[in-house]
């Protein structure tokens, strides 16, 4: 029973759930598809010239790195120098052990000089025409981190490396008169006989291995008292912490003499690269910036003349009851579902154009994910800000300004 001091209950609007918002929102695309497939069409465009520019461009900057990694950018040596009081140094035997233990080092490989070998094609060459040829015992894994590759033949391995095989440089194979190996291509090596099993191509990193016969640790150690002191060390890190590396690596070869190392300091190409990548990635934004900007203008221009097709739809929901929040969600969730819409069309289709753009010039493809996300994230937002304007306007439309439009 209402008392007199009562007034009538007061009536909220019901609350849309978010099922109805989408389903609210989906409707207007439907009611006029094709005009939401073109503006979908153009933010789509919009967004694929952003990730396909962005692919290309990494794809290009992955084959550049590659093409650079070939010039040895993250590889250093390191080798005995001269003591104090001018004398040839040495390496100590752990040299090689304690340098693969600096964290940024991905890869280590070292060779040692065997002074006390000569090496002959056969028993019949005078013993003064060692055709400038040195010994070398060589790690298994020093092809691999010098960027070195065979001609014909194999490398070294944990069985052959104990045993009297060789594997020649490309200027060694050529001074000895070997060309492919084979079981009757023997050679002397300090009155020793081995069987060559391997010939390299010229190694552009490691010019010293081209006028060099290579054999295993063990087998020098055995057959011509090699010590054990590597004479070089490769190592291999990672491309921002080079410096870093080469800062230390003369104290951790040497604790107690870091003057007598010597450290070959980073490659050039390594700044060009840094240089290009910086680059690259100014140029990257700027391209996704305009393509975001034009996406962004494609929706906002969108959905300001749906507002102005469709007041009459507008005047006829508000005099049913649709509040001007309704109103403006139902315009906001349209903005946002077409431009989400069309950034996944334009995500697939810069990633399909990238694939096969990468493809056709034999480059690895590569799709940063930042840029596939950002675009999706980027478009919603830029959707939902270019929206907004032609929600608000049309909230505020009355309904009998609504419906009294032609």
């Amino acid at each position: 029973m209402m008392t007199a001091h009562q007034g009538p209950p007061r009536l909220s609007p019901a609350r849309m759930a978010p099922r109805d918002v989408v389903r609210v929102g989906a409707a207007g695309l439907r009611t006029r598809p094709t005009r939401a497939l073109l503006s979908a069409l153009g933010i789509a465009i919009g967004i694929a010239a952003m990730v396909a520019v962005v692919g290309i461009s990494s794809s290009s900057r992955a084959e550049l790195d590659r093409q650079l990694a070939a010039f040895g950018t993250n590889l250093l040596t390191v080798s005995p120098g001269q003591t104090i009081g001018g004398q040839d140094a040495q390496l100590p035997a752990e040299a090689e052990a304690m340098i693969a233990r600096i964290g940024p080092v991905t890869a280590v490989s070292a060779i040692g000089a065997i002074h006390n070998a000569k090496v002959y094609r056969s028993d019949r060459i005078p013993k003064v025409e060692t055709n400038g040829l040195s010994v070398l015992a060589a790690r298994v894994s020093l092809p691999q981190t010098v960027g070195a590759t065979l001609r014909s033949g194999a490398w070294l391995n944990g069985v052959t490396g104990r045993y009297p095989v060789a594997v020649l440089g490309a200027s060694a194979a050529k001074r000895l008169g070997i060309g492919r190996p084979s079981l009757q291509a023997e050679i002397l090596v300090g009155g020793e006989r081995f069987t060559v099993i391997g010939v390299l191509d010229e190694a552009a990193l490691a010019p010293e291995l081209d006028s060099a016969v290579l054999i295993g640790w063990k087998i020098a150690a055995d057959a011509f008292r090699f010590d054990g002191r590597a004479t070089t060390v490769y190592t291999r890190s990672q491309d921002s912490q080079v410096e870093a590396v080469r800062a230390v690596s003369a104290a951790t070869a040497n604790p107690e003499s870091p003057g007598d190392v010597q450290v070959s300091r980073p490659s050039d190409v390594l700044a060009a690269r840094r240089a290009a990548d910086a680059t690259l990635n100014g140029l990257l934004l700027g391209l996704g910036a305009v393509a975001l900007l034009v996406g962004g203008i494609g929706v906002a221009n969108t959905m300001v003349i749906s507002v102005l097709e469709r007041r009459a739809e507008i005047g006829l929901r508000r005099s049913l009851g649709a509040t001007r929040g309704q109103i403006r969600v139902q315009f906001l969730a349209e903005s946002l579902l077409l431009s989400m819409l069309g950034g996944v069309g334009g995500v697939l289709l810069g990633i399909a154009v990238t694939t096969g753009y990468a493809a056709h010039q034999s480059w690895p493809s590569v799709v940063p994910v930042w840029a596939t996300a950002g675009a999706l994230g980027a478009t919603v937002f830029i959707g939902g800000v270019a929206g907004l304007y032609p929600a608000i306007r049309a909230a505020r439309l009355s309904p009998t300004e609504a419906l009294a439009t032609p």
